[in-house]
């Protein structure tokens, strides 16, 4: 029995190092991004009041760049304008969608100005909405841009400073699509169709008609350009940062850090594919041309603004005299949800698409983990219902295994009082007692590590369940019931207020609310299912540890507490089934009056 608890207190410190881990690494993390999603509102509520600025710069001197794709606009440093001041000094295009709002910029044709209706800084309805997009002068400025390079022999073609004109309809919606033209003093005109969606996904289609006398060549260009990074770097759980998908490398990810260092990151031609920028919920992307040869790259430029951008340079392409050509590129800017990035993996053929949402390693646990839990969301309408759902689902599918631990577990518990005569009989001898030991396990056909299984199988469950309520905007901001009005986010209420009843603010080490408690509390009741071990070292661990956990376990996700409480109560009730079927004796109750017994003195 000793040896099971041994095994047993071992597996619990594997999981305290991964917790302790977690705690040191990943909660400052969660703390940092609350503290930005402030700074973020604090500074949209300062740009409302900006009454003066400058406009969007123009290229400032020119840098190394792939081929000769011209410099960002933005980069000559001047001093950035107010956002609606800065949407306010170029002619736009307005864009209105059920999930989108915002402008084409008609200087470049570039998605400048995007914000995403569904989405909020925070869990109050009045935050504003996610900025997702923004002009090239803002500190924040981020873009999606098309171009072309051409050469003496087709004059002047589309750049970043390019003006174009806008033909008909000045609204972009999913039934009503914009051209826009420019025509240059070498006979080429470029009209370029912006469509859209109903979620996330532009098309541009840019048609080249040579109205010259002789052929000309161009290349097709596209970048994803961004002045920020966001104010907390990510962690080992999740990548922000450049991404894409091309050439023989399939998925390349860079982290802002990384590309920092290197400066540029070059992976072999591809002809289909996409690159862009991620961040933890939202990301825009660039699918190029199928079957157009392009050169990715990820850079990093730090003359004039640093910034940081993913792009692709095609192949040559040659228009004839009298003729015409189109090239398409996807572009997507939105929020990464699970099911519409399926989609247009699967709908546009667009090769690993789904990768844009960080699964990790562990993809084959994750991804099953997040659909069981989203159809149970889609049967209970309460992702906290369905997290409940979804552990009894994890109980039903491993009980044969625990059913059988608990059952070793009860055995053991029976030849208890011949586990003490060995230990008496060969106290001198330790050698002669595993021995003897290891023959009453085999003659009792006990395994004495059995009972560590239902411990050791949460840990896979945990880790998969943690990252899918850390990486999936479907969990961002999903209620459950009561205070707790965001499972992503941690129990916001906690006992050293009397939860919310003293109005103080408290640091987030002491923030334990109630579901961490409960935790704490099933967690004590499950360890007391089992004796308390004779060791004075691993018995203070046994006590002890429910307290540890409470604390460390106070700023993980509320939906990953609410799991671990329910969790333990099923485990619970599990054990004391099988226990009572099996005949063996359930140590609850005794173990909690020993807790309280007066312990005799050393002198008694």
């Amino acid at each position: 029995m000793e040896n099971n608890r041994n095994f047993f207190i071992t597996i619990a410190l594997s999981v305290l190092i991964l917790s302790l881990w977690q705690y040191f690494y990943v909660l400052p993390h969660s703390e940092a991004q609350r503290e930005a999603a402030r700074i973020e509102e604090q500074r949209l509520a300062e740009q409302k009041k900006a009454a003066e600025g400058t406009s969007p710069g123009s290229s400032g001197t020119p840098v190394p760049q792939q081929g000769a794709i011209p410099n960002a606009p933005g980069t000559d440093g001047t001093t950035p304008a107010g956002r609606e001041q800065a949407l306010a000094s170029t002619k736009r295009v307005r864009i209105d969608t059920p999930s989108l709002e915002g402008s084409i910029n008609l200087t470049g044709a570039r998605l400048d100005d995007l914000k995403l209706k569904h989405y909020t800084l925070t869990v109050d309805k009045n935050s504003p909405e996610i900025e997702l997009l923004n002009p090239a002068a803002l500190p924040t400025g981020y873009y999606a841009e098309i171009g072309f390079i051409g050469s003496d022999k087709t004059g002047t073609v589309p750049g970043p400073e390019t003006v174009w004109t806008v033909d008909g309809n000045a609204t972009l919606t999913p039934a009503t699509p914009v051209t826009l033209t420019f025509t240059n003093d070498k006979g080429l005109t470029f009209k370029r169709t912006f469509s859209v969606d109903s979620d996330y996904m532009f098309t541009v289609s840019d048609a080249v008609q040579n109205s010259g006398s002789a052929p000309v060549t161009l290349s097709n260009y596209g970048r994803v350009t961004r002045f920020d990074k966001p104010a907390v770097a990510s962690i080992y759980v999740l990548h922000e940062g450049l991404i894409g998908v091309t050439g023989t490398e399939g998925l390349q990810e860079h982290t802002y850090s990384s590309v920092e260092e290197d400066k540029q990151f070059t992976p072999s031609k591809s002809t289909d594919g996409w690159l862009g920028i991620t961040d933890k919920y939202w990301a825009v992307t660039l699918v190029p041309a199928e079957k157009q040869p392009f050169q990715p790259r990820y850079a990093y430029f730090e003359d004039g603004r640093p910034r940081y951008q993913a792009d692709f340079l095609t192949d040559p392409i040659t228009v004839d005299a009298g003729q015409s050509a189109t090239v398409e590129t996807e572009i997507f800017a939105g929020a990464k949800e699970v099911a519409k990035v399926n989609a247009y993996a699967e709908d546009r053929n667009i090769r690993l698409f789904d990768r844009l949402i960080d699964w990790g390693w562990f993809i084959w646990i994750t991804k099953p983990m997040f659909y069981l839990i989203d159809t149970m969301y889609k049967f209970f309408g309460n992702f906290g219902l369905a997290i409940l759902a979804t552990t009894v689902v994890v109980k039903a599918a491993f009980y044969p295994l625990a059913n059988k631990s608990y059952a070793s577990m009860a055995n053991m518990k029976k030849v208890q009082p011949k586990m003490l005569e060995i230990r008496e009989k060969y106290a001198d001898d330790k050698m002669k007692q595993q021995q003897a030991m290891m023959e009453l396990y085999k003659t009792e056909k006990i395994n004495p590590l059995a009972g560590c299984w239902p411990v050791a199988l949460q840990i896979p469950v945990f880790f998969a369940l943690y990252k899918v309520l850390y990486i999936t905007i479907e969990m961002r901001h999903a209620p459950f019931f009561g205070w707790i009005q965001d499972l992503a986010a941690p129990d916001p209420t906690s006992i050293f207020n009397l939860f919310g009843l003293i109005p103080i603010a408290l640091p987030d080490m002491l923030m334990i609310g109630v579901w961490p408690l409960i935790m704490g509390l099933t967690m004590f009741l499950q360890m007391r299912m089992n004796p308390t071990p004779p060791d004075p070292t691993q018995a203070m661990i046994f006590t002890w540890m429910p307290v540890v956990f409470t604390f460390m376990m106070a700023g993980f996700p509320a939906g990953l507490v609410i799991y671990w409480a329910w969790n333990n109560l099923l485990s619970i009730i599990q054990q004391g089934v099988i226990m009572k079927r099996q005949g063996a004796k359930i140590e609850l109750w005794d173990n909690l009056v020993a807790l309280f017994r007066k312990k005799p003195s050393p002198a008694e």
